[in-house]
C-alpha cells in the first residue's frame, strides 16, 4: 500500500497537487500509472509518478506551462517531460476521456497524512489496455491475480470504450 522505502518522495507529489487544485490551476488530480497500481498490489520498479489532471480551462494541455512554473518557483527542477522532486520524476498529464473519468471516479486515500486520489483498480486495467504495452499486460494480469475487482465496472468500463483484456 505504498510503502515503498526508495525514497520516493510521494507525500510531496500528493501535497504539490492538492496545493494545484487550491491554486486554482487544475480541478481536480489522482495518482496514475505504476504507483497507482502500487497501492492496489505488491510493489514493483517504477521510474515516475504519474499525476493525470483535470484542467481548469477545456484545452487539453491547458494548465501545464503554470503547473510547471508554480512547481518550479517551489524548487522542482524540470528534466524533458518530468519534474524533478528530489532528483525523482514526476510526470503531468492532461486529462481526457477515460483518464479524466478516472480522475472523477478516484479512490480518495491519505498517504502519510497527505489527502489524495488514487485511480481505482478497474481503471488502471482499463487504461493499461487502452495503452497496451507489454508492461502494462503484465500490469493488468498482476491486477487481477492479486486485487479485488469489480467485475460488472470493469466489464462496463471496458465495453463504453471499445476495449478488451489480453486473451478475452
Amino acid at each position: 500500500m505504498l510503502d515503498d522505502p526508495s525514497g520516493i518522495p510521494l507525500a510531496d507529489v500528493l501535497r504539490a497537487g492538492n496545493e494545484l487544485v487550491s491554486a486554482g490551476l487544475i480541478k481536480d488530480y489522482a495518482l496514475g500509472g505504476a504507483l497507482a497500481a502500487i497501492y492496489y498490489t505488491e510493489p514493483v520498479t517504477t521510474y515516475d509518478a504519474d499525476i493525470i489532471f483535470i484542467a481548469s480551462d477545456k484545452t487539453l494541455s491547458a494548465g501545464i506551462p503554470a503547473i510547471y512554473s508554480y512547481l518550479q518557483s517551489k524548487g522542482w527542477r524540470f528534466d524533458r517531460e518530468h519534474l524533478l522532486l528530489k532528483d525523482f520524476p514526476v510526470q503531468f498529464l492532461a486529462a481526457s476521456g477515460l483518464t479524466e473519468e478516472a480522475v472523477r471516479n478516484a479512490k480518495r486515500i491519505e498517504y502519510e497524512g497527505v489527502p489524495a486520489k488514487v485511480f481505482r483498480p478497474e481503471y488502471i486495467i482499463a487504461i493499461a489496455a487502452s495503452v497496451g504495452r507489454h508492461k502494462d499486460f503484465a500490469r493488468i494480469e498482476q491486477m487481477l491475480d492479486q486485487v479485488e475487482i469489480d467485475k460488472p465496472l470493469l466489464d462496463d468500463i471496458l465495453r463504453r470504450y471499445s476495449l478488451k483484456l489480453p486473451n478475452k
